[in-house]
């Protein structure tokens, strides 16, 4: 997702000191972007395996100090956890109190259980559910329009359909997506902007961890 790349290198990340603890890391396709723009990076997940640096089973708190992150990353995660409150009192235990909370994760999307798959939000719900768990945001963004989504779920069934045919269906499928890409980006670019950032397929969040009394 390349407003994740541009946002955290430009708003979040410092190379000479930023440690950064990606919670729900799954295969850390993020760990190029933060090896590279960040003091330390950590993969965390459910289970070990390779590349996973930490363990986190929504049990038992993750082997780091309190306040021992500049930076919190959950890239659509967010959606399969049961008890969101206390995945967020795990982000918010981990993180300084001037570090960052960045943190993707549907709007409107298809049923994907990844081994489970609990919620979608509104922009609005969100925002209230990070301020009902100790943060407050410092900006959204909205990824993927009403219009733009509506196209590409129809994208995602046809490559479904077209993959019992073989080699020929993948050369199909490849030339529909490409199409399919384009004309995304031709919805998104007409779709008014208040549609598209309160009926989005992605919501992406930059939240601080809110001063306790």
């Amino acid at each position: 997702m390349p407003v994740i790349n541009s946002y955290a290198r430009d708003n979040v990340l410092q190379a000479d000191r930023s440690l950064v603890v990606d919670l729900g890391a799954g295969n850390a396709p993020y760990r190029p972007l933060f090896k590279s723009n960040c003091r330390r990076y950590l993969a965390c997940d459910l289970e070990p395996g390779d590349g996973v640096d930490l363990v986190f089973d929504g049990a038992t708190p993750i082997d780091l100090a309190d306040a021992s992150a500049d930076c919190v990353v959950s890239f659509q995660v967010l959606e399969h956890i049961w008890d969101v409150g206390a995945y967020l009192a795990e982000c918010r235990r981990l993180l300084s109190q001037s570090g960052r909370l960045l943190l993707s994760t549907h709007g409107t999307w298809l049923f994907h259980p990844h081994p489970q798959d609990f919620r979608r939000w509104t922009r609005d719900g969100l925002v209230k559910e990070l301020e009902e768990n100790g943060f407050s945001v410092v900006s959204i963004a909205a990824a993927v329009g009403p219009l733009a989504w509506t196209t590409q779920f129809r994208t995602l069934a046809y490559a479904h359909v077209l993959e019992k045919f073989g080699l020929v269906g993948r050369v199909m499928s490849g030339i529909l997506c490409t199409f399919m890409n384009l004309r995304m980006r031709i919805e998104d670019a007409i779709t008014p902007v208040h549609l598209r950032e309160t009926n989005a397929a992605v919501y992406l969040i930059d939240a601080r961890p809110t001063p306790q009394a």
